[in-house]
């Protein structure tokens, strides 16, 4: 029932009918009701007079919670007893999303807690937005990992996640008139319901001081100042099964110790917290800005704060499981313990574990450096050099005296090797190496120190993994030959079909009468085989524009532009990027205005009425990606005014970008957008996203766009542009002035500087596409030079889509080809291939 609150709103008050009584593992309707009920009532977060949505949410998350820990209990001590090898993923991103919707579905509780609600009068669809996106990561590197966490517990695998509690993640992005502005995301402002702190775990972790040589030549790292790592503990459970593993989240802290008293008291507020305050700095941010030296020395604070305490946890674990064992052996642990680096950030976790195992246990080079080798395994994800990290050799040193030692010794008996072999490498040894001690810049070079340390080296894509192999490790190849591997990519099927789009879900399941596609996605393929069939085509239609209307209320909801769901629905969305190309999409819609300006009203009524989204996030300091994004919001304003034209083509820029944003804007796509210059894009899981919503693709053949056009169908994918072997010719083509530009290229860009799209400064934007060379100039990019396949690919794309069964035949027949895109393959492919676990199911 409903009474009204002081401003004349209506407040939901908790029915009577449904005592609060606690059911952790209530199934039926109404104890789940109940148990709710006792949570609003018993962990009171708020107010017990009120019941309004907000309230809801959290009671209600804290009731699934229950059962999700009684499953988490039960695996752990199932681990604990079986023993069997375990994986731990070390990420300095997760993008988890929303975790109600995906906890009630992996759970198989969806109806029956819709059905509590609403006899408690409330909707859960509505109910599910009260919750806010975890801030925990930035882009497709962190959404990997969750999707990686949620097969894992899925294929009920030994498995854990590590990652850091952020504060305030990476930013809220707002859109002014001025463009992108950043504050800091809220999410943790109340409190995370699915999250449980860990009083019982935590690790010292060092940072400065001195190495101590004692009498006997051991090594010990003291001095510095030490903070406390906090275990927070997230359920990941898996899709309808028991095993339910754990994310781990470091939380910095100060000891009490470290409070100066008598400072305080003394007035000296700041000096007598000040390790307090440094410490929660470490995970305050994620990616904090990096241009000053102490912006470096939080960034690997940061990094070193995650490998440190989770290796001395994953030690732990290791030593409780050998506990009572007549006898154990430190060479056991590679056979007990996989590690995972996902990307170079958790690099140190390779001289953290030489430490640990030689400072702390006893052990001798030799036999830590054998441990060590056989643990830790690294993705590569990107072939960007700005993102192959690279850390001063000074900074290293002032944080990390000891962890340097490790690595010069490292590098010392690596160059000793590659003497040694003869093996025509010595004139490379300079560029091979862990350090480059450039005078004028020494650096450690994080991925170089990877490859040397990991027994398996494995890229995203197979044409990524190509590059790896050819290009950018092609000399490390030649001394271990099997070290490198492909993994492609994959999406959890739950999350990015099930979950986020039921109605289409439910048309697959129907039509193949089975609804094990879920967890074998191989099993779409039986759609293309009845793509053709009238009957299927028309409720494929209908739920497409059930999720177009659902999107276009929100699209206006959040930004007040009103879009038609009759219009064609082409997004992109992903990180603010010049290598994602973004600007060539922009400059597309421009000359597209430009030309529907020049038709008469007649001839537009021709053309396929078309509504661009584009959305991502650019970092605070990428001075031109925050141009494009002012570029797409600066078009938008005056396209989506121009009464002659709106009807026909609008521009929105989606702002905030997020997991649970993703989830509204993927089922109600028609096109996707994945145009990055060819060889840039490691892989790309967005592609994989969109493809299996039945979306269509105008792509490059970069990255994971390779695979999926070949399994979809060639003729089911918009394609482009140069291919990655073009791109060197190209480049050098440009540099000798051998570009000629396509004049819609040219009239897109005089377009903008003529003012039409208002008086900001877009030169410094549109200079770094001209010229022929020179830094911020030459279009690195290539995006004139793919101007105008990609136009010509456009206008197919608007050709197929007036022919309504051909598009929903290859909209169909692009979701049949998502089977190889499943991260329960991946994961599948890790767990064998390079991590050799088993299945530990619960029982």
């Amino acid at each position: 029932m409903a009474t009204a609150n002081a401003n004349g709103g209506a407040v939901s008050t908790v029915s009577v009918k449904f005592p609060a009584v606690a059911h952790p593992l209530a199934e039926e309707p109404e104890e789940i009701a109940s148990n709710i009920k006792y949570h609003a009532a018993y962990s009171p977060h708020f107010s017990l007079f009120k019941f309004e949505p907000e309230q809801a949410y959290y009671a209600t998350a804290e009731s699934v919670r229950d059962r999700l820990i009684q499953q988490w209990n039960e695996t752990y001590l199932h681990y604990h007893k079986a023993d069997p090898k375990q994986t731990y993923y070390l990420s300095m991103e997760y993008l988890q999303g929303r975790a109600l919707t995906n906890a009630i579905g992996n759970l198989n509780t969806q109806d029956a807690y819709a059905d509590a609600l609403n006899k408690l009068g409330h909707d859960l669809e509505e109910l599910v937005e009260q919750e806010k996106d975890a801030a925990l990561g930035n882009g497709g590197l962190g959404r990997l990992a969750s999707c990686f966490l949620d097969s894992m517990a899925t294929l009920n695998l030994p498995a854990w996640g590590y990652g850091l509690r952020y504060r305030y993640g990476l930013f809220k992005q707002l859109i002014t008139k001025d463009g992108q502005e950043e504050v800091a995301e809220d999410w943790l402002e109340k409190f995370s319901p699915w999250e449980v702190v860990r009083h019982d775990i935590v690790f010292p972790v060092r940072f400065f001081g001195h190495v101590e040589v004692k009498p006997n030549g051991s090594r010990r790292w003291t001095g510095g100042e030490i903070v406390q790592a906090l275990a927070y503990d997230v359920p990941i459970p898996g899709y309808k099964t028991k095993n339910t593993n754990s994310l781990r989240l470091w939380e910095a802290k100060a000891r009490a110790d470290d409070f100066d008293l008598f400072q305080f008291n003394d007035g000296q507020y700041e000096s007598a917290a000040q390790l307090h305050f440094r410490a929660q700095q470490i995970c305050a941010v994620l990616y904090p800005g990096d241009a000053t030296e102490n912006g470096k020395l939080l960034r690997l604070k940061q990094q070193f704060f995650l490998c440190s305490a989770s290796l001395q946890d994953i030690i732990s674990r290791f030593k409780e499981r050998k506990q009572g064992k007549d006898s154990w052996e430190w060479s056991e642990f590679p056979s007990k313990v996989a590690v995972q680096l996902n990307d170079t950030h958790p690099t140190l976790a390779i001289p953290e574990l030489m430490r640990l195992l030689m400072d702390d246990e006893g052990l001798g080079w030799d036999e830590a450096w054998d441990i060590t080798t056989r643990t830790i395994a690294y993705t590569n994800h990107t072939v960007l050099p700005e993102a192959l990290e690279k850390w001063s050799q000074h900074v290293m040193w002032k944080l990390l005296p000891r962890h340097m030692e490790i690595i010069e010794e490292i590098d010392k008996r690596f160059v000793a090797m590659i003497h040694a072999a003869q093996n025509n490498l010595e004139h490379k040894i300079d560029s091979l190496r862990i350090l480059d001690n450039n005078p004028q810049k020494p650096v450690v070079r994080m991925a170089n120190l990877c490859v040397l340390s990991a027994h398996s080296v494995n890229g995203v894509a197979q044409l990524h993994t190509d590059i790896l192999k050819a290009e950018l490790f092609a000399d490390y190849v030649t001394i271990w030959p099997t070290k490198f591997q492909n993994k492609t990519n994959g999406i959890t099927p739950r999350r990015w079909l099930q979950f986020c789009n039921p109605d289409l879900g439910n048309i697959i399941t129907k039509w193949l009468k089975t609804e094990d596609w879920v967890t074998n996605l191989d099993l779409l393929a039986g759609l293309r085989k009845i793509a053709d069939n009238a009957d299927l085509q028309a409720e494929w239609a209908s739920a497409k524009m059930a999720n177009k209307v659902r999107l276009a209320k929100y699209i206006e909801q959040v930004t007040g532009v009103s879009i038609d769901p009759n219009t064609l629905f082409d997004i992109q969305v992903k990180r603010i990027h010049e290598y994602k190309r973004q600007l060539l999409n922009i400059l597309g819609a421009i000359y597209r205005y430009k030309k529907l300006k020049e038709l008469s009203p007649e001839e537009r009524m021709k053309t396929t009425p078309r509504t661009i989204m584009i959305g991502g996030k650019a970092f605070a300091t990428y001075t031109n990606a925050k141009r494009i994004v002012k570029l797409v919001n600066d078009v938008g304003a005056v396209v989506n005014t121009d009464p002659e034209i709106n009807s026909y083509l609008k521009v929105v820029f989606v702002p905030n970008y997020n997991v649970s944003v993703a989830e509204k804007l993927i089922p109600g796509s028609e096109l996707s957008q994945h145009i990055s210059t060819a060889g840039m894009e490691a892989s790309g899981t967005s592609n994989m996203k969109f493809a299996l919503n039945g979306c269509l693709i105008i792509g490059t053949l970069d990255g994971a766009n390779v695979e999926i056009r070949e399994e979809i169908g060639e003729e089911n994918f918009f394609l482009f542009g140069a291919t990655a072997d073009d791109v060197p010719r190209l480049r050098k083509g440009r540099e000798l002035g051998q570009f000629k530009p396509d004049p819609r290229f040219e009239e897109a860009k005089q377009f903008i500087r003529s003012g039409a799209f208002g008086n900001y400064d877009y030169g410094p934007l549109l200079d770094s596409l001209e010229g022929n060379s020179g830094y911020g100039r030459g279009d690195y990019f290539l995006v004139g030079h793919d101007f105008s396949t990609y136009m010509d690919a456009q206008a197919k794309v608007d050709e197929a889509y007036k022919d309504r069964q051909l598009w929903l035949k290859m909209s169909i027949l692009s979701t049949a080809g998502s089977g190889k895109f499943s991260s329960d393959r991946t994961i599948a492919q890790y767990a064998k291939e390079i991590w050799n676990i088993q299945e530990c199911r619960v029982p």
